[in-house]
């Protein structure tokens, strides 16, 4: 079963090939405008930005893939090890001819933002962040809430085609835990979960838990990251948010020379929740990065 893709009033939709994925591109404001590359996380696509694609704030180029083999984009041809993905961008980014951009990242698209910010900190002017840990967490820091993972991550990556194509159990855990106020309108959560139903992106969700728990969380483990990001950071967080606590987003464990952290009163999908905010944090970025 496939669904179609949301329409998104004044948007130009295409696909470009990339490192071996068929990337599908959303994006509006004028080509020659300063672009703004948006990364999607987990259990969503690229609809996920579409106030800021109905209406890109003056003097940028909102531009959204669909991550390998989530939404409408074709599989990756890797096991969703996140420095691959962040390669598979970066070759995006290459193909569209973008050189240098403002990142705004969202859950896994913040893990994989941050894997570019390493592999290529020339080509980024500033990065936006959202609910996600960032790449300096230690085994210590990670402990205490350690346990918030292993509520959902293992049956994620054992089971998650099963989870994703015959129950509601993403519809009630990732979008219907936490206090009501945090909760998303059934009619959008449906526009999520209903891209699951495809083989190939319910895949691509359990390769995404399966890789980071079998090969990332022990490698990080055992070689902490220790490299220093120069591009400026500015995270924005959910404070309701059960997966991710806010410790491991924490200014004083970052190492970074520009790192700032602004709690927001919604849960973890806070661009859902507050597309006001975001849309002003990136203006915000784009201003003082300009």
């Amino acid at each position: 079963m496939t669904s179609q893709v949301p329409p998104i009033e004044g948007v130009r939709r295409s696909y470009v090939e990339a490192r071996g994925v068929r990337f599908h591109v959303t994006e509006s404001g004028p080509e020659d405008s300063r672009p703004v590359l948006a990364l999607h996380g987990w259990p969503q696509h690229h609809w996920v930005y579409r106030d800021l694609l109905a209406d890109p704030p003056p003097g940028l180029r909102i531009i959204a893939p669909d991550l390998p083999g989530y939404g409408w984009s074709g599989p990756a041809p890797h096991r969703w090890a996140k420095d691959d993905v962040a390669a598979d961008v970066l070759a995006l980014m290459d193909a569209m001819g973008l050189d240098r951009v403002l990142l705004v990242g969202h859950d896994w698209g913040g893990f994989v933002g941050y894997r570019m910010l390493f592999a290529a900190p020339e080509r980024f002017d500033g990065y936006l962040v959202m609910n996600m840990a960032h790449p300096w967490v230690t085994p210590r820091v990670l402990l205490p809430t350690f346990w918030r993972l292993l509520t959902y991550q293992p049956m994620m990556a054992t089971v998650g085609v099963q989870v994703h194509q015959r129950t509601k159990i993403i519809e009630r855990m990732a979008f219907g835990s936490g206090p009501k106020s945090h909760r998303l309108d059934p009619a959008i959560v449906r526009v999520y979960t209903e891209r699951f139903h495809d083989p190939v992106v319910a895949r691509t969700a359990r390769d995404t838990y399966r890789t980071f728990l079998l090969r990332e969380v022990p490698a990080s483990a055992r070689h902490p990251e220790n490299r220093r990001v120069t591009v400026p950071i500015r995270v924005l967080f959910g404070t309701g948010d059960f997966a991710v606590h806010q410790s491991l987003a924490d200014p004083e464990t970052a190492n970074a020379d520009d790192y700032t952290f602004e709690p927001v009163d919604s849960g973890h999908f806070v661009i859902d929740e507050r597309p006001d905010l975001v849309r002003a944090k990136l203006i915000a970025l784009a201003e003082e990065t300009g």
